[in-house]
């Protein structure tokens, strides 16, 4: 065992303990599964963190899982635990000049990652800005509703997780449930999210976002194509969000996350920050690109540029 390996071991036995403890303290107070609870639901509870189960574990687990939504939605569901491919850091970049504020790709994104229906629940959001004051979030307007879009007048920003290279919101968690992987997606462990929020008051862009109710999520409309961090049903009581669609974009045939594919107006990019001939590199080399609350220092992967 490596020296690095001993020394996530470590942290995780502390982590763990630490969290039992914290369970034994808040007993009167957490919400434990019902003394009738099936052997699956204690199985859930007490399962480790993602990174610390081995292989056989984890095929276990996802077995699990498949069973149980398979039985729930009434159709075949994969669960896959796709890891990040060597050699790549995924980066974004969205086009200012193009977006028409149509919100497509909200839906789409809903679509494709199993977002609740009711209540509502969507990973991006769409905001309307006057072009006289330019990007002043101050002012900006989510909850827009016209006959048409574009109006004149107004352009669009989509804002959703940035993906950081800094991420506060990992930093924040008691129990590390969230962590940011190789490929430089932010991801969450369900099942070890206790929902304290923290990382929600941590992310300066409002890009996580917490089941209050268990998620509707209708049989028809399920996607059973999933990852374990990343599309899969979530319980109630958990933080979940954007993950540049990785049960996509890790695959050996590379798609797009869902919002690209379905923009009418090809304002979204997507690609790896470390192939010099991907389109996003294209775009951070050619196009003048900014990046949210750069002050911060949080370092998004999630470029805004203007390409007329």
């Amino acid at each position: 065992m490596s020296d690095r390996e001993e020394h996530d071991e470590h942290v995780f036995r502390l982590t763990r303990r630490k969290a039992l403890k914290g369970l034994a303290l808040g007993i009167g107070t957490m919400v434990l599964p019902a003394k009738d609870a099936s052997a699956s639901v204690w199985d859930s509870f007490f399962q480790k963190n993602f990174r610390e189960l081995s292989r056989p574990e984890r095929q276990k687990i996802l077995a699990r899982l498949e069973k149980e939504y398979s039985a729930t939605y009434k159709k075949s569901v994969r669960v896959k635990d796709t890891p990040s491919p060597e050699g790549v850091l995924f980066g974004y970049g969205l086009d200012l000049s193009r977006c028409v504020g149509c919100r497509r790709c909200v839906y789409g994104c809903v679509t494709e990652n199993n977002q609740s229906r009711d209540p509502q629940v969507h990973w991006i959001k769409v905001l309307r800005l006057s072009k006289e004051r330019g990007v002043d979030l101050e002012h900006s307007e989510q909850y827009y509703n016209p006959a048409t879009v574009p109006q004149e007048g107004y352009f669009y920003m989509p804002v959703q997780c940035q993906q950081c290279e800094n991420p506060p919101c990992t930093k924040v968690c008691p129990v590390q449930a969230t962590w940011k992987e190789t490929d430089g997606i932010v991801v969450v462990d369900y099942n070890w999210c206790i929902g304290c929020r923290y990382c929600m008051a941590a992310c300066p862009y409002g890009a996580r976002h917490f089941n209050w109710k268990a998620p509707g999520l209708p049989a028809g409309e399920m996607n059973p194509e999933t990852h374990y961090l990343g599309n899969r049903p979530r319980p109630v009581g958990v933080v979940e969000k954007c993950t540049f669609c990785m049960q996509r974009t890790r695959e050996p045939d590379g798609k797009y996350p869902a919002c690209v594919e379905v923009c009418p107006v090809g304002a979204r990019k997507f690609g790896n920050l470390l192939d010099p001939t991907s389109e996003i590199r294209n775009v951070i080399e050619n196009k003048r690109v900014f990046i949210l609350k750069e002050d911060l220092n949080t370092q998004p992967k999630f470029y805004y540029f203007y390409s007329v």
